[in-house]
């Protein structure tokens, strides 16, 4: 079993990081000894992947230009046998990175919210000081924890980030499909772990390169993102005995589908006498896993 602080540093470092996925693939160099009507079939190729690189690239701006959308979440993570998964839906604003959000995770309900760049939790039954319902985490201090200023956390889904890290040679068009009944162009993306906000860090627990679904529709925007990833435990977690509450590694999927663009979106923080503070425990918990 994985503890309630594991859980909490997922969140936050989701929050702040963004979504994550394992080491990418394809050839070393991309480069091929081919005859004649090779290359002339190369050089297609190569031209249909920039313009797939384009529009990916793209995609995060066109997005965010939407300002907000409606937005559900499917998140299964998965560590020492244990397996939990959750379901979300609810609203965002792409551009100031506020967010209201209803999960369904193990029976219970989850509210979430995310207000000036501060987490804001509800979950039935949970303990906290004072027994207050809310639980908050300062996300821009999760972000200098782990190297990242406030402007790259401002992005909700860490758009701009992601358009930058995306490599050139590891964009490959899938197909056509639909999503939610809109039609779009499915992409494999790889991404340069070393470009995201945090990378280095990640790159320890992660590898060089997460790999990523996108697909979009006929104006360029996101219409769902999925992440598979692999997160190894720091260091000091690994040389823990094996009874240790936290786990070696996670595997976590994470799936965001994005529609109704410009939603109206009125994120509010809940009443200060009805949250606690969590942001200095979660923190400590996760630097004694660095």
């Amino acid at each position: 079993m994985w503890s309630r602080g594991m859980r909490a540093g997922v969140i936050v470092s989701a929050a702040v990081a963004g979504s994550m996925v394992l080491s990418g693939c394809g050839d070393d160099d991309g480069t091929r000894t081919q005859g004649g009507g090779a290359r002339a079939s190369a050089g297609a190729s190569v031209d249909a992947q920039e313009q797939g690189t384009t529009a990916v690239r793209a995609a995060y701006d066109r997005t965010a230009e939407a300002e907000s959308a409606r937005m559900t979440l499917k998140i299964k993570v998965a560590a020492d046998g244990e397996t939990v998964t959750s379901d979300g839906k609810g609203v965002i604003d792409l551009d100031e990175g506020d967010s209201m959000m209803t999960l369904t995770a193990q029976g219970k309900t989850i509210e979430q919210r995310v207000v000036d760049q501060v987490f804001y939790q509800k979950v039935p039954g949970q303990k906290t000081p004072g027994a207050k319902p809310w639980i908050k985490i300062d996300l821009k201090k999760a972000a200098a924890q782990q190297g990242v200023n406030d402007q790259q956390i401002s992005d909700p889904a860490q758009m701009a980030a992601y358009a930058k890290a995306i490599n050139d040679e590891d964009v490959t068009k899938v197909g056509s499909e639909k999503i939610g009944g809109v039609d779009t162009t499915h992409y494999r993306v790889s991404v340069d772990v070393t470009e995201l906000p945090g990378g280095a860090r990640m790159r320890e627990q992660v590898g060089p390169e997460l790999p990523m679904q996108v697909w979009l529709d006929d104006e360029g925007r996101l219409r769902r993102q999925q992440i598979d990833m692999t997160v190894k435990a720091p260091s000091a977690a690994s040389a823990e005995p094996r009874s240790s509450a936290s786990p070696r590694q996670l595997k976590m999927s994470t799936v965001m589908e994005f529609s109704d663009f410009g939603a109206e979106i009125d994120a509010e923080a809940p009443p200060a006498d009805q949250v606690a503070d969590m942001t200095d425990q979660v923190l400590k918990e996760n630097r004694k896993r660095s």
